[in-house]
């Protein structure tokens, strides 16, 4: 079977491609192992989010108790996982029905490629005039004795039932939201991170400011140590790992990797198609283009190109379609990238990090407090907010933004405009925005 365009993987860069290039005329396939809809929709964001819709309940009625609010709230894990599923048990087949009514071939089954434009999916033989390869990410592989053991962020979200002691393995996004999620359901939560601190892509003060509120709920946050071995202990685990030259041993119910993620790449036999790969990535050129087989395309998490965020995914197929149609000459834009951890509170950031703007050799201004005093957070009760803030001197350009607290989840996307569109700090503090808000407070962070 001959196609203009073959889409391994269903999430959202293969969504908006398959899509768009199907409106222009192409012929388009698209395959994937897994249930159609990606990892976002199914696996990661959206669910994860609407678990954290019953975390932030529970954690507003702790922080309010004894100031007019009073009676006892609780997770019901089931009826929660219920409510995600409500959401996530129907996108395969609306993804399906989407392609099929836009006249898209649908594949279900593994893609291995078996020459430079030629795909076998589970026997069946397909050639594309083109190939993007949108295959999403995986856990990266920790090379440590029990590591099947491991649940990942899937099976997290798929249970049935909390268990009552849950270890996560590593200390970034993912170890900082599921752990949220999981304490303020009732588990006791340990994290293991083997480097100094969690959340290495924010800044270190707001990071240390946030790791009060982990505390308040009794997440057990253990840096410098390395996890070294899982062991089935029983009807549960005892996690092995290094401290200070020390063994620990924790025990567990459940042990969730939470160690990093790597592009989807192993199964597909690029040697086959002659794909050039560099340190586990795809090697592209800056037109998201195979630099070794100039018919293979990549986006999102596949390509690694930018951050790993659903809305760089959408962006990096926009254009990949965009060369495909027009030719090479357009390429990804990735200023002005909000990244959010959605922890309680979240915590933000945007732009560039004060080692960054000191990398750089330009001159800039930082502005940084911690506000538990100001009334965003004292309204609610929160003793975790702060904000760093980073001014080139010359121009008035927003370098980047990073913020902690309440509501900074969405006050982040108005510094995110201001550094994509090139908005000053001026333009920022003559903007009259409603009060009170979050997002009022930003002309006091500039």
């Amino acid at each position: 079977m001959d196609f203009d365009l073959i889409v391994i993987g269903t999430g959202t860069a293969a969504m908006v491609a398959a899509m768009r290039v199907r409106d222009a005329g192409w012929t388009v396939a698209v395959i994937d192992e897994k249930p159609f809809g990606g990892t976002c929709a199914l696996r990661g964001c959206d669910p994860k989010k609407m678990l954290v819709a019953g975390a932030e309940v529970i954690d507003r009625e702790r922080r309010m108790s004894g100031k007019g609010v009073e009676g006892e709230v609780r997770i019901d894990w089931p009826d929660l996982i219920h409510f995600k599923r409500s959401f996530t048990d129907p996108v395969p087949e609306k993804h399906e029905h989407r392609y099929r009514e836009k006249g898209i071939d649908t594949f279900h089954g593994g893609a291995r490629f078996t020459g430079p434009n030629s795909i076998d999916v589970d026997g069946a033989e397909l050639r594309g005039r083109h190939v993007l390869i949108a295959s999403g990410a995986e856990p990266v592989a920790l090379g440590i004795p029990g590591e099947a053991h491991l649940t990942d962020n899937e099976g997290f979200l798929a249970m049935e039932s909390l268990p009552p002691r849950i270890v996560l393995v590593g200390g970034g996004y993912i170890a900082a939201e599921f752990s949220n999620i999981a304490a303020h359901a009732g588990a006791d939560v340990t994290i293991l991170q083997r480097g100094p601190r969690m959340l290495t892509h924010f800044e270190p003060e707001l990071v240390g400011w946030l790791m009060d509120s982990f505390e308040a709920v009794g997440i057990d946050v253990q840096t410098g140590t390395t996890v070294t071995g899982i062991e089935r202990d029983g009807d549960g685990f005892e996690v092995r790992a290094e401290a200070n030259g020390e063994e620990v041993n924790i025990p567990a119910d459940l042990v969730v990797h939470a160690a990093g993620r790597t592009p989807a790449l192993a199964r597909l036999n690029l040697a086959a198609a002659e794909i050039a790969t560099e340190q586990g990535r795809l090697a592209l050129n800056e037109h998201l283009q195979s630099v070794s087989n100039p018919a293979v395309y990549a986006a999102g998490d596949a390509a690694q190109a930018g951050p790993p965020l659903t809305p760089v995914s959408s962006h990096d197929a926009k254009v990949v379609v965009a060369n495909l149609l027009d030719g090479n000459r357009h390429k990804p834009d990735y200023r002005g990238v909000p990244s959010v951890a959605f922890t309680l509170p979240p915590i933000a950031a945007v732009g560039m990090t004060e080692q960054q703007a000191r990398e750089s050799g330009l001159r800039y201004r930082v502005k940084s407090e911690r506000t538990a005093d100001w009334f965003t957070a004292r309204r609610v009760a929160e003793p975790v907010y702060g904000y760093k803030s980073l001014v080139e001197e010359e121009t008035g350009r927003i370098l980047g933004a990073h913020l902690v607290g309440p509501h900074v989840d969405e006050v982040i996307n108005l510094f995110g405009l201001a550094i994509r569109h090139g908005l000053t700090a001026d333009d920022i503090k003559s903007t009259m925005f409603a009060y009170p808000t979050g997002a009022s407070d930003i002309g006091y962070m500039l």
